[in-house]
């Protein structure tokens, strides 16, 4: 396996364009293992819903919850 210096090293013998385009590469693939990320978390919190562990509330609630104030009295 290489070093993170090494795969710098091997970058930086690239031309300008293969460098722009390994670049653009690694951006696009970001792009889609975070758009895979997203849909992982969509599909469990809908699988939570659906299971009915899920808890709805308002953003006050959340914080409430969040800080164990049950009756919301945290937040007045």
């Amino acid at each position: 396996m290489m070093t993170l210096q090494e795969i710098i090293a091997q970058v930086e013998s690239l031309s300008i364009e293969d460098q722009d385009q390994l670049f653009e590469l690694i951006r696009k693939r970001r792009i889609e293992n975070r758009r895979d990320e997203i849909l992982a978390n969509a599909q469990e919190v809908m699988e939570a819903f659906k299971k009915g562990t899920a808890k709805r509330g308002s953003v006050d609630d959340l914080i409430a919850d969040l800080l164990g104030d049950d009756d919301g009295s945290c937040l007045e």
